[in-house]
């Protein structure tokens, strides 16, 4: 299957986020580097998801999963509820949090803002060491940072990266619970997804009685196909009814695959297959520098 040549990629703004490290990383490995990419920031997860749905952008990039604080909630309900979108690769990056802020010491921090994710990331510094201060959530980690122009005793939990771009100070680094912090994103778009060993897919069951989720299980199991990860999100119909997210290790051209998705038809309501990809791995360092990367905001 040709590679995909988009000319705007979408991703979660502003400029210096990791979702944009990961647009940028998903660009240059993927694309030739005379072919011209915008990337185009949106204030929202999901926003990023409507502008590939709605065909205002070619591809966006979104967080799923972090290693320290597990799925990104917003992107499995976005892909959910957008079903015609498809999941074309799988990307891998560490995550390196630093502390930004203008004040001169942390004793001076009263406020700290970032993205939910960011601040569970780093709760374990933030109790050691700002123990008693408010923190706010913000819709990025890059976001955040708007508030320390005009806030001196506030702080931000961001990356290297976005302080370097708008030339703020960093008070400390390497601040994550864990250092082998990581998160995968999706590259989604609306192309059929191009094949891979990894495939995503999400259902939900007609009634929540015992053995519902027993049952599609033992499809999976008595082929041999071996499920890495199991999520359930409310389906917001009613309380306790539920969307199952699983990703298998095998390809939807797989003949055991396509068999036991006919059968998995008799035990669910609905079932959405995001696609089949590969994942890879960027765990040394991050590619920045994109050329024609306008729309960025602060």
């Amino acid at each position: 299957m040709p590679v995909l040549q988009p000319s705007k990629i979408a991703y979660l703004g502003p400029a210096g986020t990791y979702s944009e490290a990961a647009a940028e990383t998903y660009a240059k490995g993927n694309h030739p580097q005379n072919h011209q990419i915008q990337l185009c920031p949106y204030p929202s997860i999901f926003q990023t998801l409507q502008a590939v749905a709605l065909g205002e952008v070619d591809i966006g990039v979104v967080p799923v999963e972090n290693s320290i604080q597990g799925s990104v909630t917003m992107t499995l309900d976005g892909l959910w509820l957008l079903e015609q979108l498809q999941i074309q690769q799988a990307l891998v990056l560490p995550i390196a949090h630093v502390f930004i802020s203008q004040a001169k010491q942390l004793s001076d921090i009263k406020t700290v803002y970032s993205h939910p994710q960011a601040l569970a990331q780093c709760q374990q510094w933030l109790e050691q060491h700002l123990s008693n201060i408010q923190l706010i959530p913000t819709n990025s980690t890059t976001e955040a940072l708007q508030h320390l122009t005009s806030e001196t005793s506030a702080g931000a939990i961001s990356s290297e990266r976005a302080a370097q771009l708008y030339q703020l100070p960093i008070l400390a680094n390497k601040i994550s619970d864990y250092p082998e912090n990581c998160t995968r994103f999706w590259v989604v778009s609306l192309c059929a997804s191009p094949g891979g060993n990894h495939t995503s897919l999400a259902f939900s069951v007609p009634a929540n009685i015992p053995g519902t989720l027993v049952k599609p299980l033992q499809i999976f199991a008595t082929r041999n196909i071996n499920l890495s990860r199991i999520e359930s999100r409310p389906t917001k119909r009613s309380l306790g009814d539920y969307v199952f997210f699983i990703d298998i290790e095998a390809n939807t051209t797989d003949s055991a695959v396509q068999s036991a998705l006919v059968e998995l038809k008799s035990h669910t309501e609905t079932i959405k297959v995001f696609g089949s990809y590969d994942i890879a791995l960027h765990l040394s360092s991050v590619a920045v520098g994109i050329a024609g990367t306008g729309n960025s905001r602060l």
